[in-house]
């Protein structure tokens, strides 16, 4: 780990423009204080799928400073170091990635391409997809946030992130889809 009080986590997915840019919002929102979140992408698109400021517009959660940025941009002897990498996408999961500096701990969160879901949907179906992809993320940035990330050792967190990252999808079973 970094070392300081703050953990940083970087979420990265192929084009930066929904799940990772709504992961890292949401972890900002939720982990003031205890974490830091960021995002990218290794081919980005430049621009957010407006449907996913519209999901973190329902729960209130900022949106002013979020931009598709590319993974190089945090693998700058400039750039924060980072703690914890996240994949949210399966394609980004597969990609070879810049060497990040101080050796972060890796886990894949994978979930579907809300833009691939709805595509060719009205816009209310859309939005739908859309959230429904936002409520897994939530749920894992939110189990990820209860857990005692000041004193678990990087072996035990590693565990508890591939954990996360593996949530049985039964877990989604009877929920809202606008929790």
């Amino acid at each position: 780990m970094s070392g300081s009080t703050t953990l940083h986590v970087l979420f990265l997915c192929t084009h930066n423009s929904a799940r990772s840019i709504m992961a890292e919002a949401m972890l900002n929102h939720w982990g003031t204080g205890r974490v830091r979140g960021y995002s990218a992408g290794s081919h980005p698109s430049g621009q957010i799928q407006s449907m996913a400021l519209a999901v973190l517009d329902h729960w209130n959660i900022p949106t002013n400073n979020l931009r598709s940025k590319n993974w190089d941009e945090f693998a700058q002897p400039a750039a924060p170091a980072m703690d914890l990498v996240v994949t949210v996408c399966d394609q980004a999961a597969g990609e070879m990635c810049p060497i990040w500096p101080g050796g972060p701990l890796k886990a894949h969160w994978g979930v579907e391409e809300p833009g691939a879901l709805a595509a060719g949907q009205p816009p209310e179906a859309a939005l739908d997809l859309f959230m429904q992809v936002a409520i897994k993320l939530r749920r894992r940035i939110q189990r990820f946030l209860d857990l005692p990330l000041a004193t678990l050792d990087a072996r035990t967190l590693k565990q508890e992130l591939d954990r996360i990252g593996h949530m049985d999808e039964q877990d989604d079973e009877g929920k809202s889809n606008h929790e």
